[in-house]
């Protein structure tokens, strides 16, 4: 396990191992706790003429999470150096941090917390030595889902193509030398749970529409290319995103089609309808997204 602050771009701190052959050193203690499954919110109705009440929905809420801190310095300096680090990685002023954990044999999960309190430090005898100090670090992760290292990716070009990733993608391929037009493409989202799709799509593009069940949304492009040549077009479906823009700038929201439904891949297996028009064999239609789990 490891901590790096400053929205990801700051140094790297291990907690589960010495950094080198000597102390000073940071190490995790036993009593971790809310790494694995996030807390669910169920949402029901209560019937005032029968017992018990009616389920609605479930929502999985952010992640509070608890782990304990042992410090150890050579001298006093040197533990001083060690708690500027630590404070200076996850003070929320300065960003969020990324908490890494990996077990052996497995990929590395990720996730995106907050400080919310436990190093303001005490000097009692149980937490605090000259050389030594305890900390309960307590961390919010708004978004409450493991991510990997890797995103997964499918790609459809036109008049010419070739898979993006090795042939044993997680996503088939679909290759044309024109209209694109199936309701049942399958693709495989290798996460726990529902993940959000980035297109892109590189004009020339008469029209395209994407679904997934009664869910859809596409620019029919009545007046012209819904994409023109020489043109990308990116569509971020993740929730904070939610934006169309293209290469230059340009904002797409007013041109989608009435009743969009920008949806998310649920995790397995799904059958995509894509209908695309490519207007020549320069287009291109490209998906990615980031699978989410929900343990490391």
């Amino acid at each position: 396990m490891s901590i790096t602050g400053h929205s990801g771009e700051g140094d790297e701190l291990p907690l589960t191992g010495f950094g080198g052959r000597y102390w000073p050193t940071i190490l995790m203690q036993p009593g971790a706790t809310g790494l694995d499954l996030p807390p669910m919110e169920v949402r029901s109705d209560a019937s005032p003429n029968l017992d018990g009440a009616m389920y609605r929905s479930t929502r999985a809420a952010a992640r509070e999470i608890m782990i304990p801190l042992f410090l150890y310095g050579i001298d006093r300096y040197t533990l001083r150096v060690l708690k500027r680090q630590v404070i200076r990685a996850l003070n929320p002023q300065n960003g969020y941090c990324v908490l890494k954990i990996q077990e052996s044999g497995l990929p590395p999960r990720y996730l995106k917390c907050w400080y919310k309190d436990g190093l303001e430090g005490t000097e009692s005898e149980e937490n605090a030595g000259f050389r030594w100090q305890r900390y309960g670090l307590q961390l919010t992760a708004l978004d409450p889902w493991y991510y990997g290292d890797e995103f997964h990716v499918a790609e459809w070009s036109f008049g010419r193509g070739s898979a993006f990733l090795k042939p044993a993608s997680l996503f088939p391929l679909t290759l044309s030398q024109g209209l694109v037009s199936r309701p049942d493409l399958p693709v495989t989202n290798p996460g726990d749970t529902h993940a959000w799709p980035v297109w892109e799509v590189t004009g020339p593009v008469a029209r395209f529409r994407f679904a997934l069940g009664e869910r859809s949304f596409g620019i029919a492009g009545n007046d012209g290319d819904a994409v023109p040549g020489g043109t990308t077009l990116k569509i971020d479906t993740r929730p904070g995103h939610k934006t169309l823009l293209d290469d230059k700038g340009q904002n797409y929201w007013p041109r989608l089609d009435r009743s969009p439904s920008l949806w998310a891949l649920p995790a397995g297996r799904s059958l995509l309808g894509i209908d695309l028009v490519p207007g020549s064999a320069n287009a291109r239609l490209r998906m990615t997204i980031a699978p989410r789990y929900e343990t490391y």
